[in-house]
């Protein structure tokens, strides 16, 4: 469903200008509750601009869901993406990097506001074959210092191929930050920090052990490929 551009502005304009480290007017705002209150804004965000989405989906990870986070109609606004995205590259600041780097193309956008609020390059790595590669004249220096953005991660596929491409290179990778982390108890470990603006506990399934629900269903897959 389309929401007319003044909605989206609305709803953007309901949050809290966020300064670095999320902290809210009050001075004494604990982290915790910097936290929950960044989360619940977000939440927010997502429901106003019809980014979370119900129903039955196949995610990236080939599991099966309730609930699917279609970023990209989060970020479709300009002046949004540059709001959020402003958010995770805060939480960002303390990682030394030299580039900025994300997957195709769910992490396209994410990465190119950070590295624009970071004052640092951007690049990307994208589908071939069934697998992600560097492309397009991209070139990744011995020592150089990477962090790997994406728009939402669940099992961290798409990020942990961009870390081996970047290791493969003898590039090295400071931190992994996402919009929306929903691995769950399943948390990847990707060797480095892993920071998120939000963490849902989403359940997901296998495509062989489906709820009788979702079974009834028929599965999209909204995601990119």
């Amino acid at each position: 469903m389309h929401m007319p551009q003044n909605h989206f502005f609305s709803a953007l304009h309901m949050l809290p200008a966020m300064p670095r480290g999320f902290r809210r007017a009050t001075e004494n705002s604990t982290p915790a509750a910097c936290a929950a209150q960044m989360s619940e804004d977000l939440m927010a965000l997502f429901r106003k601009t019809e980014a979370l989405l119900d129903g039955h989906f196949v995610l990236r990870s080939g599991l099966h869901s309730r609930e699917y986070f279609q970023c990209a109609l989060l970020l479709q606004q300009t002046e949004i993406a540059a709001k959020v995205c402003g958010w995770l590259a805060d939480k960002m600041r303390q990682f030394n990097c030299d580039t900025v780097i994300s997957p195709a193309l769910g992490g396209i956008i994410v990465g190119q506001e950070i590295g624009r609020s970071l004052g640092k390059r951007h690049i990307f790595v994208e589908k071939d074959e069934g697998k992600l590669v560097l492309r397009r004249g991209f070139q990744i220096s011995p020592n150089e210092k990477f962090v790997v953005v994406e728009d939402v991660v669940t099992r961290g596929g798409r990020v942990q191929e961009t870390i081996d491409i970047v290791h493969a290179r003898g590039g090295v990778v400071s931190a992994v930050g996402v919009i929306v982390d929903r691995s769950g108890a399943a948390k990847p470990d990707f060797g480095c920090p892993f920071v998120s603006l939000i963490e849902m506990n989403v359940e997901t399934f296998p495509a062989d052990n489906l709820p009788p629900d979702l079974a009834k269903i028929p599965a999209v897959k909204p995601g990119s490929r």
